[in-house]
């Protein structure tokens, strides 16, 4: 099955690129309800209500404009007010609110995704190793609802992939026995590095949760490959199994600049395949985003009109 593909025509890719600029320096509480092209907000909105059985969609076309190197001197760019942070700020918009975590990148709204020199081996988005299927945050009671992958440049040998893999298409692979224990709520996952990098102390890790969960047909799932476990055999197992189907189904999107790639954070796990960074400027790059559709009263409260939410321990009565 082919993930739904939106294609910008010209004029629609220079009104996004005049509303991204001014976006940027506003910020995302300026986005307006129609700010979007209106082929392009129909299209993201209709996938933000269903988002199918694949759980992604790829938007192409988006013009990036000049950009520094990837790094200089081994230092990676930053670019805070880069007409591209317009773009991801006018999309998550569109999908819900677009929010950073305290515990994650300092509450960053855009996360620059570049290998670092000498985290080659980290399984996180600094590092250049594989990187297996995995939903954003999945340790977090307020997990994004949404994520948005911009690339702004591809690797030197144009190879690595974002790897999309939807629990809908794992499902039909997966023997009755495997999903009654995937919906057990018997399953924990560690903290990823993204949210552990500065801390001395590895916290406790969330759960017991399922890994599946919803309806029968259209399940919702909570997993990473790397920091979900079960602490008995058939739970165990089940992993396995899960790990293997959506292997089975994996799209292996090689995203171009101008490319976005919009995920559905509960439905479609996502990885990257491995790739060579040279540290020469001209690496790969990706800004990642984050959208949710609803953050409960309290939490709000906690925020004070920011669109960071708190660190865990503050909102720890949600779990």
């Amino acid at each position: 099955m082919t993930a739904p593909l939106f294609e910008l025509t010209d004029p629609e890719r220079s009104a996004l690129r005049r509303q991204a600029e001014e976006t940027v320096h506003q910020g995302p509480q300026s986005v307006a309800a129609n700010a979007l092209p209106v082929r392009m907000q129909d299209a993201i909105r209709s996938f933000g209500r269903d988002s199918g059985k694949t759980g992604y969609l790829l938007l192409r076309g988006l013009e990036i404009g000049p950009l520094p190197p990837t790094h200089t001197d081994g230092e990676p760019a930053a670019l805070p007010d880069h007409a591209t942070a317009g773009l991801g700020m006018l999309i998550a918009e569109t999908l819900g609110t677009m929010i950073g975590y305290a515990d994650e990148k300092s509450g960053d709204l855009v996360h620059n995704v570049q290998p670092l020199p000498g985290e080659e081996t980290r399984v996180e988005g600094s590092g250049a190793v594989a990187f297996d299927f995995h939903i954003e945050n999945v340790h977090h009671a307020l997990r994004p609802d949404f994520i948005g992958l911009i690339c702004l440049r591809q690797d030197h040998d144009r190879i690595a992939s974002t790897r999309i893999a939807s629990c809908r298409e794992a499902l039909e692979l997966l023997k009755p026995e495997t999903v009654r224990t995937l919906r057990q709520c018997q399953f924990y996952s560690n903290y990823p590095g993204s949210f552990t990098r500065d801390t001395t102390v590895e916290p406790a890790p969330s759960g017991p949760h399922p890994v599946l969960f919803g309806s029968v047909g259209k399940p919702f799932i909570r997993y990473n490959s790397h920091n979900t476990t079960s602490l008995n055999k058939a739970g165990r197992a089940a992993l396995r199994e899960l790990a293997e189907a959506l292997e089975h189904v994996c799209h292996e999107v090689i995203l171009q600049p101008g490319d976005c790639a919009i995920l559905d954070n509960n439905v479609a796990t996502h990885g990257r395949s491995a790739f060579t960074p040279r540290y020469d400027g001209q690496d790969r790059w990706l800004r990642r985003f984050y959208a949710i559709e609803s953050i409960p009263r309290s939490v709000r409260q906690m925020m004070d009109g920011s669109r960071v939410i708190p660190p865990i321990p503050d909102i720890e009565g949600l779990w």
